[in-house]
């Protein structure tokens, strides 16, 4: 096993730092920076302090980082690596600390040498961080000094470099607090605890030693103020708790690192008995979820090791056809993870790994680690060979039943399902379709509607969870076929959103147990083969009303227990107040001017921010494992409103 040097032997000093540009365009277009103004936006500042101090750790330096949220959302990030720099700059004539947050692209990784890799968005960070922020302060720790600077109105400032007090001689690194500025963030400048929790270990799993201490004032539960996380097995315990909603099929968990032309590689992976491969890459910490030239090398080196074995070993005969890519993943959870001195990326999200020598360099180090591991744990080797061998056999099955799902054309009318009352429009950007659940709320939908844009697919029943189901299954499900061939961008593996024909995909169900459920089935079935869909927006949610309140000719509806009371209070005593048990309760009018009428309904757009995280509850929610599910709604009880069972 080759053990990382991560150490750099170089200076980090005044030199190190190269400015590029000014800082002034930030504030007036935020989004070029940070993606977005909105809760997205805002995390983004905290990612980008703590890859500072990640990088530090990368170099060698830094084995702890702090993240604290208090009361007010102020942040503190806290490292003990080497301390900023704090001469003065030969180029800019202020101290290096004001350099690099004030000065746009003013940075040790634009190759003055204090950085082998580094995660951040190459150096823009705290730079961006101090524009955008309403006050941020930096105490460095060094040579037995304290030194301190303040900046105030996104970026001035306020209290130049100065040396504040002495500390330890052995104590050093730097601290950063910030507080996000309102008029940049008006969505929202409160932090989301599970996104900050979430990234931070996630973070963790991927440097192993690291350690990083989560602190969260604004928690009422003393005993879950501070989480730890450190991993010393990195990857392979992301593995373990990646697939903890999950059998695995073998217990050791495959696992290679290795460096070739200063590349770092870093591979775990493990097969379990469900049917959907879950693949994440990393590069320099960042996820690319749009993949690249290090998923491509796995990708190789996994169908070639595996069909080589399996006919060395006599599991393929020679005139039998090779195990295909879908055939060896099925099943596979996998965490690709490498370290790029200078990495290119592409893709319609700036997400994707561009680097052509990633590719051979992948394959070389993970395809050599996969063969001596076949070769050496010949039992584990049967069990994945006699997996992916099924899986070929029910492939062959699925490619028949796909057939049923194709179109010859997106708007051939003749081949669609015949229970889709289709709209008008043939124009897909204006165009919605509402999965309802049931005839009656099906037969209110299709006269309520607007029959131009609106079109509406009545589901019978529950449909199949995809989730324990294999894919000629899920072909061979009239439901599910039903919204395929309607939607018309394929599926799985061939989706294409070009083609998708309606831009809103609406779920409609009852606001009770039963609704829920249906929901969680379709999004389940959405987010494993029709990920793109959903990633590109096209899924809604639609929220129809809980009560109808009436006082003469007044009539009011509440989508939440906390209107009707407002509600109350406006209209007075005397109300006539009807809760809706299901959609098919309400006549077509009611239901076009609460839910379908695009001047006043309301839209929940679904949204991944993490693809790890969905997919662990994903598995939780519908696999067959009942302790972490049953762990998960006592856990979540309480954010539960209106109930109805």
């Amino acid at each position: 096993m080759t053990e990382f040097d991560n150490k750099v032997d170089h200076s980090y000093n005044e030199s190190d730092i190269q400015v590029l540009e000014g800082l002034e365009a930030v504030r007036k277009r935020p989004g070029m920076y940070i993606g977005s103004t909105s809760g997205r936006g805002l995390h983004h500042l905290v990612w980008e302090i703590v890859d500072n101090g990640i990088d530090e750790a990368l170099a060698g330096y830094a084995t702890t980082i702090e993240v604290i949220v208090d009361k007010d959302n102020v942040v503190t990030v806290k490292d003990d690596g080497r301390g900023m720099p704090t001469g003065i700059h030969e180029k800019t004539g202020i101290s290096t600390v004001e350099t690099i947050f004030t000065v746009l692209h003013a940075g040790g990784k634009f190759g003055g040498g204090a950085y082998k890799v580094s995660g951040g968005l190459h150096g823009v960070g705290a730079s961006v961080v101090n524009a955008l922020s309403e006050w941020l302060e930096v105490s460095v720790y060094n040579g037995g000094q304290v030194h301190f600077v303040r900046f105030e109105n996104g970026g001035e400032t306020a209290v130049p470099l100065k040396v504040v007090g002495t500390c330890d001689l052995e104590k050093h690194g730097s601290t950063v607090r910030f507080k996000a500025d309102p008029t940049i963030f008006q969505e929202t400048t409160a932090y989301d605890h599970n996104v900050l929790r979430d990234r931070l270990r996630q973070i963790a799993f991927l440097n192993k030693g690291i350690r990083i201490i989560f602190t969260d004032e604004r928690i009422e539960d003393q005993a879950k103020i501070t989480e730890v996380f450190h991993y010393e097995g990195g990857l392979k315990e992301y593995i373990v708790y990646l697939n903890k909603n999950k059998t695995a099929i073998h217990e050791d968990i495959i696992y290679c690192e290795g460096v070739e032309e200063g590349i770092q590689v870093e591979i775990a992976m493990q097969y379990n008995d469900g049917y959907v491969p879950n693949i994440y890459t990393f590069c320099n910490n960042i996820n690319t979820n749009e993949g690249g030239t290090h998923e491509e090398g796995f990708k190789l080196a996994l169908n070639r090791v595996i069909n080589t074995y399996a006919k060395e070993a006599g599991i393929i005969k020679k005139d039998e056809d090779s195990l295909q890519g879908d055939d060896v993943r099925e099943g596979l959870t996998a965490i690709i993870s490498v370290k790029h001195p200078d990495p290119q990326y592409e893709g319609q999200t700036k997400t994707k790994l561009g680097n052509s020598e990633v590719r051979k360099i992948v394959s070389n180090i993970f395809g050599n680690s996969l063969q001596r591991f076949l070769l050496e744990n010949p039992n584990e080797a049967k069990i994945i060979l006699d997996k992916a061998t099924v899986a070929s056999k029910a492939r062959l099955a699925a490619k028949k039943a796909r057939e049923l799902t194709r179109r010859k054309g997106a708007l051939e009318i003749s081949s669609l399902p015949g229970k889709l009352a289709d709209c008008s429009s043939k124009d897909a950007s204006i165009s919605e379709i509402y999965i309802v659940e049931g005839d009656s709320a099906g037969g209110s939908a299709k006269q309520g509607r607007d029959s131009k844009f609106q079109a509406i697919l009545p589901l019978r029943g529950k449909i199949l969870n995809v989730e324990k189901a294999r894919l000629h299954r899920i072909f061979e499900n009239a439901e599910i076929r039903s919204m395929i061939t309607a939607f018309g961008c394929g599926v799985s593996d061939e989706v294409d959103t070009s083609k998708l024909r309606y831009h809103k995909i609406v779920i409609m169900t009852d606001a009770d147990v039963d609704g829920a459920h249906i929901r969680t089935l379709l999004l389940t079935f959405f987010y494993r083969y029709l990920k793109p869909v959903i990633e590109q927006g096209y899924i809604y949610i639609a929220q129809p009303p809980l009560y109808k309140a009436q006082k003469g000719n007044a009539v009011r509806y509440a989508y939440s227990d906390d209107e009707l009371e407002v509600i109350k209070k406006e209209l007075g005593d005397r109300l006539s107040i009807q809760r809706y048990k299901g959609l098919g309760e309400m006549n077509p009018e009611q239901l076009w001017e609460t839910t379908m009428d695009p001047e006043v309904r309301t839209l929940i757009k679904v949204e991944i921010e993490d693809a790890i995280d969905a997919d662990s509850v994903f598995s939780m929610l519908m696999g067959d494992e009942v302790e972490p599910r049953k762990n998960f709604i006592v856990e979540n009880a309480q954010f539960v409103k209106n109930l109805d069972i």
